[in-house]
């Protein structure tokens, strides 16, 4: 019997510590099923075994039998260990906000899987595989985006998460938000009576911060090939050069990322009518965000490559605290859930996907210039009367700025909490979280470039302008730009006149948001390389 939004396809088997960017991507998504690695099975047991111990002979240990934070040294009787278990997870349910989304979600609930399953965190294995029930029957926690500080863990919103494993809060199957005790009876299970640490191994940890700064990798990744699409069919429509896409030139830089952006510029432009038909136009030296698109674009893909790294370590970690260490039975309190790894992450995301918005609404901005385009004023035949692309570009322009305003570093904030316990924290949720904001800026902002300059190339360049009178012959660009062409002509048509475009808009976000790339553009994605 399968549960609501579950698949009776192959699941895809978590092993804690090695999963990949591109499982984690696929996760996200949702319609797969997931199965834990049986060789984690033997860590889980004996983590859970050293915390009974501990139990057993009475020892005080934080995390166990303490209270925990500034209470640490509050001593808790054994007989009242699960209800130390059970208000802790109540009392520190305290998110606000709209619900994360879905593959947020999705992602907080495999990555909680993967770090408890390390084998570092003295629960039970059915809590593990709760958690990958919820998962598999697309069952998910409602939980607020708003209330963690990414200091002690993303305690609000992983105890949301808790809440619906012991029967409380609220989830959403099928479209609906039920209790937390429907949500367990819809996987099959019942509440959890939390055991020694189980409640606190459930909320420490940084699995909501970095599920979100995942899931604004992966949109970065969506709009940095969209914004080299859109610059490439720029390039053709205002027939710039391709000179500045040599490899010699950035090979004699070195830059990794200016090197593979480049490569991956002469990839789809290749094949072009376009370019050999200008040689001798007296084009010498293009605007900055036509000739340095593999100097900036590159320095945003080092970015997105260094994120992912740092992201995929912190999707594999044991981040709760304190650590159980089986091997020598020894539970130690440290600072594994502090989430300045992931702040920082979230920070050179934010700067990348700031630049790509900037570089593109700039592009669409020299579209629009008849004095250096080329091409009629802002890209209509009977201007004046129509206004085409120009407050289109407004629009691009706005959302270019609102990012320059997120792209202020969240990681350098810090506000102490819990009566100076936890005197410095990262923001990172907070980071983290802006990303959705901003990746959604830049992909509006790619797609009206994109809509703009598909206009720009149907000047003089396609069969209607190709008449019998001697009209020049109709060139086409590469491959892979007329298939662009053509995908966003299946969304939008030529402006002849001034129109509603608030569609078209849209249709061009989506556009920079859900295609799915040829290899050119995809194989230097960080997400896609596994």
């Amino acid at each position: 019997m399968t549960h609501p939004g579950e698949t009776l396809s192959a699941p895809l088997v978590l092993h804690p510590g090695q999963v990949t960017l591109g499982q984690l991507r696929r996760l996200s998504a949702g319609g797969l099923r997931l199965a834990l690695d049986p060789a984690a099975l033997e860590g889980l047991r004996a983590s859970e075994a050293a915390v009974q111990r501990i139990v057993d002979e009475d020892q005080v240990v934080y995390g166990i039998n303490t209270g925990f934070g500034k209470l640490a040294s509050t001593r808790i009787a054994h007989e009242r260990l699960a209800e130390l278990q059970r208000n802790l997870v109540l009392s520190h349910s305290v998110g606000t906000g709209d619900p994360l989304p879905d593959p947020v979600v999705r992602l907080v609930l495999a990555t909680k899987a993967v770090s408890l399953a390390r084998g570092h965190s003295g629960v039970r294995p059915a809590l593990v595989d709760a958690l990958i029930a919820l998962f598999n029957a697309d069952v998910l926690p409602v939980i607020p985006a708003k209330g963690s500080v990414g200091a002690s863990g993303d305690l609000a919103p992983l105890a949301h998460l808790a809440c619906v494993l012991i029967g409380e809060g609220e989830a959403r199957v099928a479209g609906r938000v039920v209790s937390g005790r429907e949500a367990m009876a819809a996987v099959g299970l019942e509440p959890f009576v939390l055991g020694p640490k189980e409640g606190l191994a459930l909320l420490n940890g940084t699995q909501v911060s970095t599920a979100l700064a995942l899931v604004g990798l992966f949109g970065a990744e969506s709009v940095l090939a969209a914004g080299l699409m859109a610059g490439a069919l720029t390039l053709e429509a205002i027939k710039g050069s391709v000179k500045p896409f040599d490899a010699r030139i950035h090979a004699a830089r070195g830059q990794a990322g200016q090197i593979a952006v480049a490569a991956a510029m002469r990839a789809v432009l290749d094949g072009s009518e376009i370019d050999p038909s200008h040689p001798h136009c007296g084009r010498v030296q293009d605007p900055y965000s036509i000739r340095c698109v593999p100097q900036v674009m590159g320095a945003c893909l080092d970015n997105l490559q260094h994120a992912a790294r740092v992201l995929a370590t912190e999707a594999n970690a044991a981040s709760d605290n304190p650590l159980v260490f089986p091997d020598t039975g020894e539970v130690i309190s440290g600072g594994n859930f502090h989430a300045e790894p992931v702040a920082f992450a979230a920070d050179i995301i934010a700067l990348a996907v700031a630049e790509i918005g900037a570089i593109s609404e700039r592009r669409l901005a020299l579209l629009l210039d008849t004095g250096l385009s080329g091409l009629p004023a802002f890209l209509i035949r009977d201007s004046g009367v129509n206004s085409g692309f120009m407050i289109a570009q407004v629009t691009a322009a706005a959302l270019a700025a609102e990012n320059q305003c997120l792209a202020h570093p969240s990681s350098v904030t810090s506000l102490p909490t819990s009566a100076n316990q936890e005197d410095h924290v990262s923001m990172a949720t907070y980071g983290a979280r802006r990303l959705s904001d901003m990746v959604r800026n830049t992909a509006v902002i790619a797609g009206i470039e994109a809509m703009a300059a598909a206009q720009g190339l149907e000047f003089d360049r396609r069969p209607a302008e190709s008449a019998a009178d001697g009209a020049a012959p109709w060139l086409r660009s590469s491959p892979l730009v007329e298939a662009q062409f053509g995908a966003i002509r299946a969304r939008v048509p030529f402006l002849e006149q001034d129109r509603y475009l608030a569609p078209d808009i849209e249709a061009m976000r989506l556009w920079a948001s859900d295609t799915e790339w040829p290899a050119a553009l995809a194989g230097c994605l960080p997400s896609h390389s596994d």
